[in-house]
């Protein structure tokens, strides 16, 4: 009893001294102003360049020398950090770079690269295509409108400027009638301002199964895109219609080019296209313990009392939430790694927190990291796990991740 009394005592003191300095405005902190925070001091996503490189060596040996490969990079490198990926990608033989909206392409070249960019959504207002001609980036066009524009842009500005066609084979999405491509394309090729420097398409079932609608449609739209290339000669515009499972699926849909996005960051589309080419996972997400409870049987955890203690429990307070990307769908659903030993969650996943049940875990201590995906000894916790558990897709998972996340590579 004394010695906690004297605790007590001793920390109002503490606290007495600590207020009195803050007062008289000295530097408690330690910190200038110049320096920043540890990135792990709270929660964090753990990128690896090497992975994406390698992952980019293995996709390429799966290609005929004369296909290239293009990094999907879009969604800010699909929550990996667009610049890093994008780099560690052209080191493992990525000669083309593809970003969803003008903004990303132009964050790529003000980092300092060179590649050809393509912009795989459609830009319809002209200072948007000029900023994509001053920048040296292709717009994807799916009419003669955006084409006439950019000729006319290109006119003024007495450059050439290149630009890739699209054609809806089977998406119901961005491009024109692959009917109409055969006529498109030439009227492309007529408006002297322009260089056509791709034509392509998008697969919608590429990661279905090889019978059943996955394979009718796949070749469907193979059927589709070939018949238009085979009423055009060859121009010098690369042909493209994989993505990363068709890529995976078969070489007959690899075409000129390949545009590979999630297999690019260590996960294939789906299982049975995995066995072709080995895959590392470029991302892990952890987090700190940074508090540890002891409570009694039936204590209600958390918002909602979704979980009530069935026996006097251990509970470890971990600091990431749904507003760092960690859908409150997966609340009393997922597990966490510390040590090589699965830890499940407990209670609803709030804003900033979740709670761990930590009761058979007693080496687990305040100030611990714990892994959410990723690998930690023997076990491993992959986006795909998550995306069955909240019913989404290993896309959303990864791209989710909201940036008060601080991107560290390793």
């Amino acid at each position: 009893m004394l010695r906690g009394l004297h605790g007590l005592v001793r920390a109002l003191r503490d606290h007495r001294s600590m207020r009195d300095l803050i007062s008289s405005g000295q530097d408690t902190s330690g910190l200038s102003e110049q320096q920043e925070l540890d990135p792990r001091q709270r929660a964090w996503l753990e990128v690896s360049p090497a992975a994406v490189e390698a992952n980019a060596r293995a996709i390429k040996r799966l290609l005929k020398p004369s296909c290239a490969l293009m990094a999907v990079v879009k969604a800010d490198g699909y929550g990996h950090g667009a610049t890093t990926v994008a780099r560690a990608a052209v080191q493992g033989g990525a000669s083309q770079l593809g970003v969803a909206t003008l903004q990303e392409g132009i964050d790529l070249r003000r980092a300092g690269l060179t590649q050809p960019v393509l912009v795989l959504g459609n830009l319809t207002q002209p200072d948007d295509l000029r900023a994509c001609l001053h920048w040296q980036l292709m717009p994807t066009l799916s009419s003669m409108r955006e084409a006439l524009l950019c000729q006319n842009l290109a006119d003024g500005s007495g450059r050439q400027f290149s630009v890739q066609l699209k054609l809806d084979t089977g998406m119901a999405r961005l491009g024109c009638a692959w009917e109409d491509a055969p006529r498109l394309t030439k009227a492309i090729q007529q408006l002297d301002q322009l260089e056509l420097s791709g034509i392509y398409s998008h697969l919608a079932l590429a990661d279905g199964g090889t019978d059943g609608d996955g394979e009718r449609v796949t070749r469907l739209q193979q059927s589709r895109f070939e018949d238009v290339l085979n009423q055009l000669p060859r121009c010098g515009a690369l042909r493209h219609l994989a993505n990363s499972a068709g890529t995976l699926r078969d070489p007959a849909l690899h075409h000129d080019l390949v545009r590979v996005g999630l297999a690019l960051y260590g996960h294939s589309p789906s299982d049975h296209l995995g066995a072709s080419v080995k895959l590392q996972p470029a991302m892990g997400v952890k987090a700190r313990v940074t508090l540890i409870r002891d409570v009694a049987e039936g204590v209600g955890v958390s918002y909602g009392h979704r979980f009530v203690t069935r026996r006097p429990s251990r509970l470890a307070v971990v600091a990431i939430g749904y507003a760092d990307g960690v859908s409150r769908a997966l609340s009393g659903k997922i597990k966490a790694l510390h040590q090589g030993r699965a830890l499940p969650q407990v209670g609803a996943i709030t804003m900033d927190q979740l709670i761990l049940d930590a009761t058979d875990h007693t080496d687990l201590e305040s100030g611990d990291v714990v892994t959410l995906l990723g690998r930690d000894g023997d076990q491993e916790i992959s986006p795909k796990l998550w995306s069955q558990l909240s019913d989404s897709i290993p896309w959303e998972v990864l791209c989710g991740f909201k940036h008060r996340l601080p991107r560290v590579t390793v």
